[in-house]
């Protein structure tokens, strides 16, 4: 039978699975669903894109083209990571947390035993910020984690955030947080000295006053404390405490006139020669992404990808920290060329009104989400237990809402990387992902979302109809997993992008996609011998899953494949949905 291939495939393989459903009894019986690279070729040329529905028995395969047969998975190698592989054991497949964690690691994170504790406790991905602690420290760090990773079977992956060229950060001189007084006269000035000098500030670009009126509002770390500009004297400005508060060291300062933030242009790069530096020193200790910081432009990051992969025989994901007013400006464009995106609302808060970062993350998530991009909500999710093993109810209220938005992964700052509570830190976001989701599960509370075409060329279109039916199929067959079996994570991120209910499993032999798709909601990665015989590839998978007591009989798992074969046959199918019900052989 032949299809066009077109958004109505949707309806017709839900109708089409509901038809079969009685028939998944034994492994056996199954479900395919395959696209022939000739057929696709050919029906191109013409405009019209074809894709062949197999339905029935395993006896169907004898009126496929047979190719040779190729070498087959080992049958003994597959690398689950012990953290998911306990989760599925003691809550089993709808039980597995699909919000992923990002931890950043301090000086109160980074023994081997503190890593260690927070791999068991859920991280995905550790982050390091370039902008603290020396190479050394940070090689050590990376050393450890790698050495958890093969000694301990943990599947964490490594960030680096670059520093960027922060061009509105202060120094009062002192090593903690400063007092301002209401009323009190303090000298905001781009002289450089060593020390501190009473009511004297520091900033770090000369230029910081430029276009600064006197009257204009001066304001620290998006409302920590508040100045009025009373003089210019110079590039300096002296100004007026109008809101008494804290600052501390290094604090981020944004300007507003008549309750409108004063946007400034200006001409540094995203780069810095220091970050190119801490690029340079991630790429040789083998990090899996590079998150840029204070991004202006999509150019930037097209950059920095095209600079990796010169550089790098491994792949380096690049994801844009969306932390300046510009960036929304040109958000699409920005999160169209990044492997994905951290919202920095604690200096995305400086430069936009304190009411509109709800509606603006909300507002973020939603084109990550249509441009099938990651997205980790960052700073401040839970920012009172730096100091206290609790955290406060609005900030349980502020991380529920982000996992009902359905961001692909949470990120701890402060929280894990100073604070004295770390691990306890981690354990609150993880009992709250999984609360959530249970809850939105149970309560069918998952808004409908019209995605987005995203491909262009026919492979691409196809593929993106089969994850998005795979998704609808599974949650209307309520399957216990979806197994895709992937070189490069693509179609694993499509059907991550539908938030189906089950668990996605996602098989590759490339360590670097393994890595990648930590990032990815809902997405387990394993690492595998993929072989170029897919049937075989599926059926030793699931024998090793099953062997280790993760699958038993009746178990329904929905199968999707796009690994490409290295071999020359041109009739070869390589995108497929397979259902399989598990039996007892």
């Amino acid at each position: 039978m032949a299809f066009a291939c077109t958004n109505s495939s949707t309806r017709f393989l839900s109708q089409l699975a509901a038809k079969n459903s009685p028939s998944l009894s034994v492994e056996s019986k199954h479900f395919v669903i395959s696209c022939s690279g000739r057929n696709l070729k050919q029906n191109a040329v013409s405009g019209v894109v074809q894709t062949t529905f197999e339905v029935g028995l395993d006896s169907l395969e004898s009126q496929v083209t047979k190719i040779p047969k190729p070498k087959v998975l080992d049958g003994s190698s597959m690398e689950l990571d012990i953290v998911s592989e306990k989760e599925l054991r003691e809550k089993g497949f709808l039980g597995l947390r699909k919000t992923k964690l990002v931890c950043t690691i301090g000086p109160a994170s980074c023994s081997l035993e503190e890593l260690e504790n927070l791999a068991l406790g859920g991280m995905n991905i550790a982050r390091l910020n370039m902008c603290h602690n020396t190479r050394e420290w940070r090689h050590e760090v990376i050393r450890n984690i790698k050495r958890l990773n093969e000694e301990k079977g943990f599947c964490v992956s490594i960030m680096i955030d670059t520093e960027g060229f922060q061009i509105h950060v202060v120094d009062h001189g002192s090593p903690s947080s400063v007092k301002a007084e209401e009323d009190s006269l303090w000298l905001f000035t781009a002289e450089k000295f060593n020390g501190s000098r009473p009511f004297t500030v520091q900033t770090n670009y000369e230029g910081f006053s430029e276009g600064i009126n006197v009257g204009d509002d001066l304001v620290i770390d998006g409302g920590m404390a508040c100045f009025e500009v009373i003089e210019k004297i110079g590039n300096d400005l002296r100004c007026r405490c109008s809101e008494p508060g804290l600052f501390l060291p290094r604090a981020r300062i944004s300007f507003w006139r008549n309750g409108k933030f004063v946007e400034k242009n200006h001409e540094h790069p995203t780069l810095s020669e220091k970050d190119w530096t801490n690029i340079e020193f991630g790429i040789s200790e083998g990090i899996d992404f590079v998150a840029m910081s204070f991004v202006n432009d999509a150019d930037s990051i097209r950059h920095l990808k095209q600079y990796l992969s010169a550089k790098s025989s491994r792949s380096i994901r690049v994801l844009a920290k969306i932390e300046r007013w510009e960036c929304l400006q040109k958000l699409e464009e920005i999160v169209e060329s990044s492997d994905g995106v951290i919202i920095g609302r604690g200096d995305l808060g400086v430069e936009i009104p304190l009411e509109k970062i709800p509606t603006v993350q909300e507002q973020i998530v939603y084109v990550c989400r249509q441009l099938n991009k990651p997205v980790i909500i960052a700073a401040q999710l839970l920012e009172s237990m730096v100091e206290y093993p609790t955290p406060t109810r609005a900030e349980v209220a502020d991380v529920s809402e982000a996992v009902r938005q359905y961001v692909d992964a949470l990120m701890l700052s402060s929280e894990s990387a100073i604070g004295m509570y770390g691990n306890k830190a981690l354990s609150v976001l993880k009992m709250v992902c999984n609360r959530m989701e249970l809850w939105s599960r149970t309560e069918n509370q998952q808004p409908f979302i019209k995605l987005r075409q995203l491909g262009v060329s026919s492979p691409d279109r196809i593929a993106e109809q089969i994850c998005n039916s795979a998704a609808e199929i599974a949650n209307n067959l309520a399957v216990d997993a979806i197994f895709v079996y992937t070189n490069h994570g693509h179609m694993a991120s499509l059907l991550s992008r539908n938030r189906p209910n089950p668990p996605i499993f996602a098989f590759t032999n490339d360590e670097s996609t393994r890595k990648a798709l930590n990032l990815q909601w809902g997405v387990t990665s394993l690492l595998v011998d993929l072989s170029d015989d897919m049937e075989a590839n599926i059926s030793s998978t699931i024998r090793l899953i099953k062997s280790q007591g993760l699958l038993k009989e009746k178990d329904t798992v929905l199968v999707v494949s796009d690994v490409n074969p290295t071999l020359t046959t041109p009739v070869t199918i390589f995108q497929s949905i397979q259902v399989k019900t598990i039996g007892d052989t």
